[in-house]
């Protein structure tokens, strides 16, 4: 395993890290203890979570499941997406920032987060009031970096304006979709934040499993995502569908498994400093981890991004937002 530095902070996560959406949901507790201990003893630290996946479950299986292994973990959760009806459910104001961190950290039974996101960007709440109460976090210990997800360039340059003028904590990781089928992120985000020292972790880097061959035609495997989460399916759009359908018959022709190419291809990519990866069972941990062992030939990559270069101006895969 590599593990690089998240940006310019001292916190090292490992080049591929371990999403929980799944844990609770479409993968039971006992199979997602089973993942998160095979993905630790395969050296994966960076376990990523969020308040509101599976309504909390997920939280608490990983609480559960690093009850005597805490240490071997960089813990992530976020905060902002809602949680429930009304005002008071959702935002990054300090109410309720401060009542969801309190939540999390009973679920994960610990006494601190190793990385706590900003789900996305809150239009209703005064920067200053979000980057405040994330340095007070900070400060109290029970937050040990901070950072951002689904932020806008404006809006990234607005927190870390604050921060920096008022000697606040900053953002010192960006979470955002990105993949061989959403290269967006390149036309600013990863510029901007290459330029400010924050590390980039890319989620649905195998966009929601399009870019493992599976939905080739088409086609639904039975039990897949597409399958059991319908709504989800219907965010693979055609273009992303023949795209990834392309990239399957490219990964084959080189003799490569088409998910530990395009992961592959993404932690290669400049200001990358891990990407995240679910899991519904632990052979999907492993073979993906098989990435690791990918050497790019400088002609494959050419391929992959001449074949790619069209999505740096499509619309972005993955974007969850409050507005």
């Amino acid at each position: 395993m590599e593990y690089r530095n998240l940006g310019n902070s001292g916190l090292k996560v490992s080049v591929i890290g371990l999403g929980a959406n799944s844990f609770g949901g479409r993968a039971d507790r006992a199979t997602s203890i089973e993942i998160i201990h095979a993905a630790l003893d395969n050296g994966v630290t960076l376990i990523d979570t969020a308040n509101g996946y599976t309504k909390g479950d997920s939280e608490k299986i990983i609480g559960e499941a690093l009850k005597n292994r805490r240490h071997s973990a960089v813990l992530a959760t976020k905060a902002g997406l809602p949680q429930g009806d009304g005002p008071y459910r959702r935002g990054t104001s300090r109410r309720h920032l401060t009542e969801q961190l309190e939540q999390s950290l009973r679920r994960l039974g610990t006494d601190y987060i190793d990385l706590y996101y900003v789900h996305t960007f809150d239009s209703d709440t005064p920067v200053e009031e979000t980057m405040t109460t994330l340095n007070d976090f900070v400060r109290q210990g029970k937050v040990l970096y901070i950072a951002a997800s689904n932020y806008r360039p404006e809006e990234l340059k607005n927190a870390l304006e604050v921060s920096r003028s008022r000697q606040l904590e900053r953002f010192c990781g960006l979470q955002l979709s990105y993949s061989l089928l959403d290269r967006t992120p390149e036309r600013d985000l990863i510029p901007l934040s290459q330029d400010e020292g924050i590390g980039i972790v890319a989620y649905y880097p195998l966009a929601g499993g399009v870019l493992t061959g599976k939905y080739h035609g088409g086609v639904i495997p039975p039990g897949s995502r597409a399958d059991r989460q319908p709504g989800f399916y219907a965010k693979i759009r055609e273009d992303l569908r023949v795209g990834g359908d392309q990239f399957a018959k490219l990964a084959h022709r080189l003799d490569q498994d088409p998910a530990g190419l395009a992961i592959a291809w993404l932690i290669h990519r400049s200001g990358v400093s891990s990407a995240i990866i679910g899991a519904t069972r632990v052979d999907q941990v492993l073979n993906n981890l098989k990435a690791l062992e990918v050497r790019l030939k400088e002609d494959w990559q050419e391929q992959l991004n001449q074949l790619s270069d069209g999505f740096v101006w499509g619309d972005p895969y993955g974007w969850y937002r409050l507005d």
